[in-house]
């Protein structure tokens, strides 16, 4: 009797803790805002749920929160993804000093929201963002696209491919002003997707290169294939679990090929602009050099014109005042002359008579 309780009690104890772990589980699941990042939803925030997405959010950020969600739901499918099902936590921060915590000190400075695959989790900016953090839809769904990525193809997505599919799937066609303007367009040799991984490591604009360049290869990925898109090429990557073997199956094509397509594409559409735009940069230099060295000819010569002005004006001046004053000597000696006709006519008074008498006769 005491062996048979001896076993009922230990596998009641086994019982319980199996129990006890499964509600921890199913806890932590349920209330992972609380739970494991501190969240205040508990304090006088908010949280709200619709489908596979939860979103808890301060007071004050509820209506970016309503707007966040509405969209998310709204739009939930991504390029050649299956629609995702795994349940998505969004948190917006209050302050900058929250979001840094939340996020970690691994991210990168420029980020204006993190998505965090393991954990199914976006951290975003809330009101205090400034305008450099973006549009908060486009960003949501570009983290969004990370996680669905992730819930299909795993770890297998290199970095650059992560973030250029995402940037891709929330149309953030603006990233390519960056190649419009690049210098490294000009002379430097593209990367191989080998190697784009580097650019993402060396500060913000060099990041903000890598990124433009990583959605024109997702982008020129997509468009191979104008029927099926991302799909086949995305069912061959998970199946092979090689990158090369589903650009052959999918596209025809081995990966060196592939990027000396890309190469080219991005040269075709943005090398011209990056010269001319570079071009006009050059000009632009030269001419804030050339400037104050221009500006000051230009007020020496017209300093110089001044002066031959002003010696004209005293030039014509002199030539007027002689002009006048041979003039007035002329009629002065004609004024003489006239004097002396009639001294002459008063000397010989009876000169007109003795014409009269000639006439006369």
């Amino acid at each position: 009797m005491r062996r048979i309780a001896g076993k009922h009690r230990t596998r009641w104890r086994t019982t319980a803790l199996i129990l006890f772990a499964a509600v921890s589980v199913l806890a932590a699941r349920i209330i992972p805002a609380q739970t494991q990042t501190g969240l205040w939803v508990k304090g006088g925030g908010v949280r709200l749920d619709s489908g596979r997405i939860t979103i808890v959010a301060d007071r004050r950020d509820e209506r970016l929160a309503r707007s966040l969600l509405s969209e998310a739901v709204t739009h939930d499918t991504f390029p050649g993804l299956p629609r995702p099902k795994d349940s998505v936590l969004i948190a917006i921060a209050p302050t900058a000093e929250m979001f840094r915590a939340w996020v970690g000190k691994s991210a990168p400075e420029w980020g204006a929201a993190i998505a965090i695959p393991d954990l199914n989790r976006i951290i975003m900016q809330g009101s205090f963002a400034g305008s450099d953090a973006g549009n908060p839809i486009a960003v949501l769904r570009h983290e969004l696209a990370h996680l669905a990525l992730h819930e299909f193809m795993g770890a297998l997505p290199p970095r650059w491919f992560d973030e250029g599919y995402a940037s891709v799937a929330a149309g953030e066609w603006t990233r390519s002003s960056a190649l419009e303007t690049s210098v490294s367009l000009a002379w430097r040799a593209l990367p191989s997707t080998d190697n784009l991984d580097e650019g993402f490591a060396h500060g913000a604009s060099q990041a903000e290169w890598s990124y433009a360049l990583a959605q024109l290869v997702v982008q020129e990925l997509r468009d191979i294939d104008q029927q099926n898109g991302l799909h086949n090429f995305f069912v061959d990557w998970k199946n092979t679990g090689s990158y090369e073997k589903a650009v052959r199956s999918a596209y025809g094509m081995t990966g060196a090929g592939f990027d000396d397509y890309w190469h080219k594409q991005v040269r075709r559409r943005y090398g011209a602009l990056a010269f001319f735009a570079n071009a006009s940069l050059a000009f632009g230099f030269i001419g804030i050099l050339m400037g104050p060295l221009f500006w000051a000819r230009r007020r020496r010569d017209k300093r110089r014109l001044e002066a031959m002005r002003a010696a004209d004006a005293v030039a014509e001046a002199l030539e007027r005042a002689s002009a006048l004053e041979a003039l007035l000597n002329g009629s002065t000696d004609l004024t003489a002359e006239t004097s002396d006709g009639e001294a002459l006519q008063t000397q010989n008074p009876g000169g007109d008579s003795l014409d009269a008498n000639r006439s006369q006769a």
